[in-house]
Protein backbone atom coordinates (compact mmCIF):
# COMPACT_ATOMS: atom_id res chain seq x y z
CA UNK A 1 0.00 0.00 0.00
CA UNK A 2 1.54 3.79 -0.72
CA UNK A 3 1.21 6.35 2.16
CA UNK A 4 2.00 9.56 1.46
CA UNK A 5 4.05 11.62 4.44
CA UNK A 6 1.45 13.43 5.96
CA UNK A 7 -0.62 10.16 5.94
CA UNK A 8 2.40 8.44 8.08
CA UNK A 9 2.33 11.30 10.34
CA UNK A 10 -1.24 11.07 11.14
CA UNK A 11 -0.47 7.03 11.20
CA UNK A 12 2.19 7.79 14.15
CA UNK A 13 -0.26 10.01 16.01
CA UNK A 14 -3.77 7.78 15.91
CA UNK A 15 -1.70 4.71 16.32
CA UNK A 16 0.38 5.65 19.60
CA UNK A 17 3.39 4.74 17.71
CA UNK A 18 6.46 6.13 20.50
CA UNK A 19 9.51 5.04 17.98
CA UNK A 20 10.39 5.08 14.51
CA UNK A 21 13.24 2.93 13.55
CA UNK A 22 14.80 4.25 10.26
CA UNK A 23 15.89 0.61 8.96
CA UNK A 24 19.22 0.80 6.16
CA UNK A 25 21.67 -1.84 5.75
CA UNK A 26 25.50 -2.12 5.31
CA UNK A 27 27.62 -2.90 2.18
CA UNK A 28 27.24 -6.92 3.09
CA UNK A 29 23.50 -6.89 3.88
CA UNK A 30 23.41 -6.73 8.01
CA UNK A 31 20.64 -4.69 9.02
CA UNK A 32 21.22 -1.16 11.01
CA UNK A 33 18.70 0.97 11.70
CA UNK A 34 18.45 4.41 14.34
CA UNK A 35 15.17 5.01 16.50
CA UNK A 36 13.89 8.76 15.88
CA UNK A 37 10.71 9.67 18.31
CA UNK A 38 7.77 10.57 16.69
CA UNK A 39 8.49 14.46 16.62
CA UNK A 40 11.46 14.09 14.82
CA UNK A 41 9.28 12.27 11.65
CA UNK A 42 8.42 15.79 9.66
CA UNK A 43 12.28 16.54 9.82
CA UNK A 44 13.37 12.80 8.64
CA UNK A 45 10.93 13.33 5.90
CA UNK A 46 12.51 17.02 4.51
CA UNK A 47 15.90 17.07 5.34
CA UNK A 48 16.90 13.04 6.54
CA UNK A 49 18.61 12.09 9.54
CA UNK A 50 21.61 12.14 10.12
CA UNK A 51 24.32 9.13 11.08
CA UNK A 52 28.00 8.48 11.68
CA UNK A 53 28.93 6.47 8.80
CA UNK A 54 32.44 5.83 9.96
CA UNK A 55 31.47 3.32 12.20
CA UNK A 56 29.48 1.36 9.39
CA UNK A 57 31.55 -1.31 7.33
CA UNK A 58 32.13 0.58 3.96
CA UNK A 59 30.56 3.45 4.43
CA UNK A 60 33.55 5.54 4.54
CA UNK A 61 35.97 7.21 7.19
CA UNK A 62 36.43 9.94 9.61
CA UNK A 63 37.17 12.38 7.00
CA UNK A 64 34.01 11.62 5.28
CA UNK A 65 31.22 10.66 8.07
CA UNK A 66 27.93 12.17 7.84
CA UNK A 67 25.45 10.50 5.61
CA UNK A 68 21.69 10.64 5.72
CA UNK A 69 18.71 8.69 6.19
CA UNK A 70 15.55 9.27 4.06
CA UNK A 71 12.73 7.09 5.22
CA UNK A 72 10.49 5.63 2.31
CA UNK A 73 6.65 5.98 3.51
CA UNK A 74 5.18 3.09 1.52
CA UNK A 75 7.77 0.45 3.46
CA UNK A 76 5.84 1.46 6.79
CA UNK A 77 5.79 -1.48 8.50
CA UNK A 78 4.36 -2.00 12.84
CA UNK A 79 6.81 -4.19 14.73
CA UNK A 80 4.39 -6.63 16.49
CA UNK A 81 6.35 -8.63 18.68
CA UNK A 82 6.74 -4.51 20.76
CA UNK A 83 4.56 -3.84 23.09
CA UNK A 84 0.78 -2.67 21.82
CA UNK A 85 1.16 0.74 23.80
CA UNK A 86 3.45 2.82 22.96
CA UNK A 87 4.30 1.06 19.31
CA UNK A 88 7.27 0.50 16.86
CA UNK A 89 7.23 0.69 13.26
CA UNK A 90 9.75 0.73 11.01
CA UNK A 91 10.44 2.46 7.40
CA UNK A 92 13.22 1.51 4.96
CA UNK A 93 15.36 4.21 4.13
CA UNK A 94 17.66 5.65 1.10
CA UNK A 95 21.01 7.16 1.92
CA UNK A 96 22.48 10.40 0.74
CA UNK A 97 25.52 12.98 0.77
CA UNK A 98 24.55 15.91 3.01
CA UNK A 99 24.42 17.20 -0.89
CA UNK A 100 21.48 14.96 -1.70
CA UNK A 101 23.16 12.94 -3.95
CA UNK A 102 22.73 8.92 -3.46
CA UNK A 103 25.40 7.67 -1.47
CA UNK A 104 26.85 5.31 -4.20
CA UNK A 105 27.04 2.62 -1.56
CA UNK A 106 23.62 2.33 -0.70
CA UNK A 107 22.82 -0.73 -1.81
CA UNK A 108 18.93 -0.60 -1.96
CA UNK A 109 19.21 2.13 -4.24
CA UNK A 110 21.39 -0.23 -6.55
CA UNK A 111 18.64 -2.46 -6.60
CA UNK A 112 16.21 0.49 -7.37
CA UNK A 113 18.44 1.67 -9.98
CA UNK A 114 18.83 -1.94 -11.87
CA UNK A 115 14.50 -2.38 -11.58
CA UNK A 116 14.58 1.27 -13.51
CA UNK A 117 16.78 0.01 -16.22
CA UNK A 118 14.23 -3.63 -16.72
CA UNK A 119 11.24 -1.10 -17.01
CA UNK A 120 13.03 1.33 -19.65
CA UNK A 121 13.83 -1.91 -21.52
CA UNK A 122 10.06 -2.75 -21.30
CA UNK A 123 10.81 -5.57 -18.86
CA UNK A 124 8.86 -6.64 -15.51
CA UNK A 125 10.72 -9.30 -12.76
CA UNK A 126 9.13 -10.87 -10.30
CA UNK A 127 10.91 -12.78 -7.21
CA UNK A 128 10.11 -15.46 -5.08
CA UNK A 129 12.63 -16.32 -1.87
CA UNK A 130 13.46 -19.56 -0.28
CA UNK A 131 15.33 -19.36 2.91
CA UNK A 132 17.12 -22.18 4.91
CA UNK A 133 18.34 -21.67 8.78
CA UNK A 134 19.03 -23.79 11.45
CA UNK A 135 17.52 -23.58 15.03
CA UNK A 136 19.99 -24.54 17.90
CA UNK A 137 19.87 -24.79 21.77
CA UNK A 138 21.76 -22.31 23.86
CA UNK A 139 24.24 -22.91 26.47
CA UNK A 140 23.67 -21.97 30.13
CA UNK A 141 24.49 -18.45 29.42
CA UNK A 142 22.27 -17.88 26.84
CA UNK A 143 25.27 -18.43 24.24
CA UNK A 144 24.38 -20.20 21.06
CA UNK A 145 25.47 -23.97 20.76
CA UNK A 146 25.80 -26.34 17.85
CA UNK A 147 23.08 -28.48 19.51
CA UNK A 148 20.35 -28.71 16.96
CA UNK A 149 16.85 -28.26 18.72
CA UNK A 150 15.67 -31.51 17.20
CA UNK A 151 16.79 -34.42 15.08
CA UNK A 152 13.57 -34.68 12.49
CA UNK A 153 14.77 -34.77 8.88
CA UNK A 154 12.88 -33.22 5.49
CA UNK A 155 8.99 -32.63 6.10
CA UNK A 156 8.94 -34.80 9.64
CA UNK A 157 6.25 -33.27 11.56
CA UNK A 158 5.75 -32.88 15.46
CA UNK A 159 6.91 -34.42 17.47
CA UNK A 160 10.27 -35.12 16.23
CA UNK A 161 9.65 -31.87 13.79
CA UNK A 162 10.21 -29.33 17.21
CA UNK A 163 10.40 -26.22 15.39
CA UNK A 164 6.63 -26.72 13.99
CA UNK A 165 5.39 -24.23 16.46
CA UNK A 166 8.21 -21.83 15.94
CA UNK A 167 7.55 -21.79 12.32
CA UNK A 168 4.08 -21.30 13.03
CA UNK A 169 5.07 -17.89 15.67
CA UNK A 170 6.98 -17.11 12.50
CA UNK A 171 4.49 -17.20 9.94
CA UNK A 172 1.63 -15.48 12.04
CA UNK A 173 4.26 -12.64 12.94
CA UNK A 174 4.80 -12.15 8.82
CA UNK A 175 1.61 -12.13 8.13
CA UNK A 176 1.09 -9.18 10.99
CA UNK A 177 3.39 -7.25 9.09
CA UNK A 178 1.86 -7.48 5.84
CA UNK A 179 4.49 -10.13 4.41
CA UNK A 180 2.70 -13.27 3.08
CA UNK A 181 4.50 -16.71 4.22
CA UNK A 182 3.68 -19.76 1.09
CA UNK A 183 4.73 -22.41 2.92
CA UNK A 184 6.92 -23.79 6.09
CA UNK A 185 8.66 -27.34 6.36
CA UNK A 186 11.23 -29.11 7.88
CA UNK A 187 14.33 -29.51 5.99
CA UNK A 188 16.95 -32.52 5.57
CA UNK A 189 19.72 -31.10 8.13
CA UNK A 190 18.88 -31.59 12.27
CA UNK A 191 17.21 -28.49 13.55
CA UNK A 192 16.65 -26.91 9.66
CA UNK A 193 13.78 -25.25 8.29
CA UNK A 194 12.86 -23.60 5.38
CA UNK A 195 9.86 -21.16 5.12
CA UNK A 196 9.08 -19.76 1.36
CA UNK A 197 7.53 -16.57 0.19
CA UNK A 198 4.93 -15.76 -2.56
CA UNK A 199 6.58 -13.72 -5.76
CA UNK A 200 6.38 -10.02 -5.32
CA UNK A 201 8.38 -7.26 -7.21
CA UNK A 202 12.27 -7.30 -6.56
CA UNK A 203 12.09 -4.76 -4.36
CA UNK A 204 9.34 -5.51 -2.11
CA UNK A 205 10.99 -9.32 -2.46
CA UNK A 206 14.54 -7.90 -1.28
CA UNK A 207 12.77 -6.05 1.33
CA UNK A 208 10.98 -8.73 3.14
CA UNK A 209 13.84 -10.91 2.94
CA UNK A 210 15.74 -8.68 5.25
CA UNK A 211 13.02 -8.44 7.32
CA UNK A 212 12.61 -12.37 7.22
CA UNK A 213 15.56 -13.12 8.81
CA UNK A 214 15.35 -10.86 11.73
CA UNK A 215 11.88 -11.58 12.18
CA UNK A 216 13.20 -15.54 12.85
CA UNK A 217 16.08 -14.48 15.04
CA UNK A 218 13.61 -12.42 17.32
CA UNK A 219 11.27 -15.35 17.75
CA UNK A 220 14.13 -17.82 18.05
CA UNK A 221 15.75 -15.57 20.47
CA UNK A 222 12.13 -15.03 22.50
CA UNK A 223 11.71 -19.14 22.26
CA UNK A 224 15.08 -19.38 24.09
CA UNK A 225 16.47 -21.16 20.97
CA UNK A 226 19.15 -19.15 18.23
CA UNK A 227 18.17 -18.95 14.51
CA UNK A 228 21.54 -19.57 12.15
CA UNK A 229 21.36 -18.14 8.47
CA UNK A 230 24.84 -18.98 8.18
CA UNK A 231 25.67 -21.12 5.11
CA UNK A 232 27.32 -24.47 6.46
CA UNK A 233 26.71 -24.24 10.38
CA UNK A 234 27.23 -28.11 10.62
CA UNK A 235 30.16 -29.76 8.65
CA UNK A 236 28.54 -33.16 8.02
CA UNK A 237 24.80 -31.94 7.54
CA UNK A 238 23.18 -29.87 4.98
CA UNK A 239 23.83 -26.09 4.26
CA UNK A 240 21.57 -23.32 4.05
CA UNK A 241 20.23 -22.28 0.98
CA UNK A 242 18.61 -18.83 -0.65
CA UNK A 243 16.94 -20.21 -3.32
CA UNK A 244 15.64 -17.51 -5.68
CA UNK A 245 12.97 -18.17 -8.02
CA UNK A 246 12.91 -15.80 -10.89
CA UNK A 247 10.37 -14.53 -13.68
CA UNK A 248 10.55 -12.29 -16.14
CA UNK A 249 7.13 -10.78 -17.85
CA UNK A 250 8.08 -8.24 -20.98
CA UNK A 251 5.90 -5.60 -22.39
CA UNK A 252 5.21 -7.05 -25.95
CA UNK A 253 4.64 -10.48 -24.18
CA UNK A 254 7.37 -12.38 -25.87
CA UNK A 255 9.01 -15.22 -23.98
CA UNK A 256 11.85 -14.88 -22.64
CA UNK A 257 12.44 -18.48 -20.49
CA UNK A 258 15.64 -19.21 -22.32
CA UNK A 259 17.79 -15.98 -22.11
CA UNK A 260 16.84 -15.21 -18.44
CA UNK A 261 18.42 -18.64 -17.98
CA UNK A 262 21.16 -18.15 -20.47
CA UNK A 263 22.00 -14.86 -19.17
CA UNK A 264 22.30 -16.14 -15.48
CA UNK A 265 24.88 -18.99 -16.65
CA UNK A 266 27.16 -16.85 -18.57
CA UNK A 267 27.55 -14.43 -16.15
CA UNK A 268 27.23 -16.57 -12.12
CA UNK A 269 30.90 -16.70 -12.15
CA UNK A 270 31.34 -12.81 -12.06
CA UNK A 271 28.45 -12.52 -9.46
CA UNK A 272 29.17 -15.56 -7.46
CA UNK A 273 30.96 -12.99 -4.61
CA UNK A 274 27.94 -11.56 -4.34
CA UNK A 275 25.54 -14.69 -3.88
CA UNK A 276 28.30 -16.54 -1.74
CA UNK A 277 29.96 -13.75 -0.29
CA UNK A 278 31.51 -15.69 3.19
CA UNK A 279 34.69 -18.33 3.50
CA UNK A 280 32.36 -20.69 4.58
CA UNK A 281 29.74 -20.49 1.83
CA UNK A 282 31.75 -22.65 -0.59
CA UNK A 283 31.85 -25.32 2.21
CA UNK A 284 28.26 -25.79 0.90
CA UNK A 285 28.78 -26.24 -2.82
CA UNK A 286 28.83 -29.76 -4.48
CA UNK A 287 26.88 -31.26 -1.14
CA UNK A 288 23.39 -31.83 -0.43
CA UNK A 289 21.90 -30.97 -3.27
CA UNK A 290 23.70 -27.49 -3.52
CA UNK A 291 25.20 -26.74 -6.75
CA UNK A 292 28.77 -27.01 -8.04
CA UNK A 293 28.86 -27.06 -11.92
CA UNK A 294 27.37 -24.21 -14.43
CA UNK A 295 24.40 -26.73 -15.37
CA UNK A 296 20.78 -26.26 -15.76
CA UNK A 297 17.69 -28.44 -16.34
CA UNK A 298 14.45 -29.29 -15.48
CA UNK A 299 13.13 -29.81 -12.27
CA UNK A 300 16.76 -31.34 -11.57
CA UNK A 301 17.94 -30.19 -8.19
CA UNK A 302 21.34 -31.57 -8.43
CA UNK A 303 22.22 -28.31 -11.14
CA UNK A 304 22.80 -24.61 -10.69
CA UNK A 305 19.36 -23.75 -12.40
CA UNK A 306 16.11 -25.80 -12.12
CA UNK A 307 13.30 -24.99 -14.07
CA UNK A 308 10.24 -26.55 -12.07
CA UNK A 309 7.02 -28.51 -13.21
CA UNK A 310 4.60 -25.43 -13.60
CA UNK A 311 1.07 -25.00 -15.05
CA UNK A 312 0.58 -21.67 -17.35
CA UNK A 313 1.55 -17.82 -15.37
CA UNK A 314 3.46 -19.82 -12.84
CA UNK A 315 6.33 -20.82 -15.21
CA UNK A 316 9.83 -19.66 -13.12
CA UNK A 317 13.18 -20.31 -12.34
CA UNK A 318 15.12 -21.42 -9.57
CA UNK A 319 18.63 -20.47 -8.95
CA UNK A 320 20.07 -22.66 -6.36
CA UNK A 321 24.02 -21.37 -5.52
CA UNK A 322 23.02 -18.17 -3.20
CA UNK A 323 22.98 -18.34 0.43
CA UNK A 324 21.90 -16.71 2.95
CA UNK A 325 24.70 -14.46 3.86
CA UNK A 326 24.54 -12.93 0.73
CA UNK A 327 23.08 -9.05 0.73
CA UNK A 328 20.21 -9.43 -0.77
CA UNK A 329 19.68 -6.51 -2.90
CA UNK A 330 23.06 -6.38 -4.53
CA UNK A 331 22.22 -10.24 -5.60
CA UNK A 332 18.51 -9.16 -6.77
CA UNK A 333 19.76 -7.16 -8.92
CA UNK A 334 22.92 -8.31 -10.37
CA UNK A 335 20.72 -11.33 -11.63
CA UNK A 336 18.09 -8.21 -13.12
CA UNK A 337 21.14 -7.38 -14.88
CA UNK A 338 22.21 -10.44 -15.89
CA UNK A 339 19.39 -11.47 -17.52
CA UNK A 340 18.76 -8.13 -19.62
CA UNK A 341 22.51 -9.13 -20.70
CA UNK A 342 20.84 -12.04 -21.58
CA UNK A 343 17.93 -10.81 -23.62
CA UNK A 344 19.37 -8.01 -25.23
CA UNK A 345 22.31 -10.06 -26.86
CA UNK A 346 20.37 -13.29 -27.08
CA UNK A 347 22.66 -15.25 -25.11
CA UNK A 348 22.43 -18.68 -26.34
CA UNK A 349 21.33 -21.22 -24.36
CA UNK A 350 23.14 -24.43 -24.00
CA UNK A 351 21.62 -27.65 -23.83
CA UNK A 352 20.00 -28.95 -20.51
CA UNK A 353 21.64 -31.41 -18.51
CA UNK A 354 19.56 -34.41 -17.41
CA UNK A 355 21.49 -36.46 -15.61
CA UNK A 356 22.14 -36.67 -11.45
CA UNK A 357 25.77 -34.70 -11.14
CA UNK A 358 26.16 -35.76 -7.45
CA UNK A 359 26.67 -39.59 -9.33
CA UNK A 360 27.87 -38.46 -12.51
CA UNK A 361 31.23 -40.33 -13.70
CA UNK A 362 34.39 -37.79 -13.32
CA UNK A 363 35.07 -38.12 -17.39
CA UNK A 364 31.40 -36.80 -17.56
CA UNK A 365 32.12 -33.99 -15.39
CA UNK A 366 34.89 -32.65 -16.57
CA UNK A 367 32.82 -31.10 -19.90
CA UNK A 368 31.25 -29.00 -16.96
CA UNK A 369 32.52 -25.66 -15.88
CA UNK A 370 32.44 -25.14 -12.41
CA UNK A 371 30.92 -22.08 -9.86
CA UNK A 372 34.82 -20.35 -8.14
CA UNK A 373 35.72 -23.21 -5.77
CA UNK A 374 36.53 -20.35 -2.89
CA UNK A 375 36.22 -17.16 -1.47
CA UNK A 376 39.78 -16.56 -3.36
CA UNK A 377 38.70 -17.51 -6.56
CA UNK A 378 35.10 -15.60 -7.00
CA UNK A 379 36.91 -12.23 -5.94
CA UNK A 380 39.36 -12.54 -8.62
CA UNK A 381 36.98 -13.86 -10.67
CA UNK A 382 34.60 -10.80 -10.26
CA UNK A 383 37.41 -8.40 -9.83
CA UNK A 384 38.42 -8.98 -14.07
CA UNK A 385 34.37 -9.17 -14.75
CA UNK A 386 33.64 -6.19 -17.00
CA UNK A 387 30.06 -6.78 -15.98
CA UNK A 388 30.72 -6.25 -12.47
CA UNK A 389 32.38 -3.19 -12.51
CA UNK A 390 30.05 -1.67 -14.55
CA UNK A 391 27.02 -2.14 -11.83
CA UNK A 392 28.95 -2.88 -8.96
CA UNK A 393 31.06 0.18 -7.17
CA UNK A 394 34.41 -0.37 -6.92
CA UNK A 395 34.27 0.62 -3.15
CA UNK A 396 31.82 -2.40 -2.57
CA UNK A 397 34.29 -4.55 -4.70
CA UNK A 398 37.08 -3.69 -2.16
CA UNK A 399 35.29 -4.30 0.71
CA UNK A 400 34.09 -7.68 -0.12
CA UNK A 401 37.60 -8.97 -1.36
CA UNK A 402 39.92 -7.14 0.92
CA UNK A 403 38.61 -8.55 4.38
Amino acid sequence: MKYSKEEIIQYVQEEDVKFIRLAFCDVFGKQKNISIMPQELPRAFEYGIAIDASAIAGFGDETHSDLFLHPEPDTLMPLPWRPEHGCVVRMFCSITYPDGKIFECDTRSILKKAIQAAEYAGYQFFFGAEQEFYLFQLDDNGKSTKLPYDNASYMDIAPEDRGENIRREICLTLEQMGIQPESSHHEEGPGQNEIDFRYSNPLTAADNAMTFQTVVKTIAQQNGIFADFNPKPLEHAPGNGFHINISVKSSDSTDNMNYLIAGILDKISDMTIFLNPTENSYKRFGKNKAPKYISWSNENRSQLIRVPSAIGKYRRVELRSPDPSANTYLAFALIIYAILDGIQNKTELPAPSDINLYKADKDILTSFKQLPENFKSACTTAANSDFIRKYIPDAILNIYCNR
